[in-house]
């Protein structure tokens, strides 16, 4: 399969074409999907906390034998973790579950509740290498962009 990609404001590239894991059962039904998605050639996931299957994607890339720089991981915060300081803590839980090293995309599910105060966890989780590029994940982030 050929990727292609599409480069983000800040100059990585991701790939273009990826495999969605909302409503994939945790455990075997995840792990194997992304397993067999990532043989096939895919070379992005995309969960969120709110999928539950955190931990099967992990496992999934882990196991895949490809090396972790050359998969694009993106997940998602649940509102419920919004806020400074209870984002950067959101951030940690992501990763202790996910257990990949860093992830590649870091969106916000709802702009909803503290979403600024999110954001500048986010940053920072940029600025320490946990997370590579933050973004939000659906029409409103023109919200975002007007405050």
């Amino acid at each position: 399969m050929s990727q292609a990609y599409i480069t983000l404001n800040n100059g990585t590239k991701i790939p273009q074409f990826g495999m969605g894991v909302y409503m994939v059962p945790a455990g075997d039904a995840t792990k194997n999907a992304c397993l067999e998605a990532l043989k096939m050639g895919y070379r992005h996931i995309d969960t969120a906390h709110a999928y539950q299957n955190e931990r099967s994607v992990g496992e999934a890339v882990r196991e895949s034998g490809i090396p972790r720089e050359e998969i694009w991981v993106t997940s998602k915060l649940w509102p419920s973790e919004y806020g400074e300081g209870r984002t950067m803590e959101g951030i940690d839980k992501m990763l202790e579950r996910l257990d990949i090293g860093y992830i590649d995309l870091l969106l916000l599910h709802q702009q909803v509740g503290d979403y600024m105060g999110a954001w500048r966890d986010m940053e920072k989780a940029v600025a320490q290498g946990k997370v590579k590029t933050i973004g939000l994940s659906n029409f409103e982030s023109e919200r975002l962009e007007k405050v």
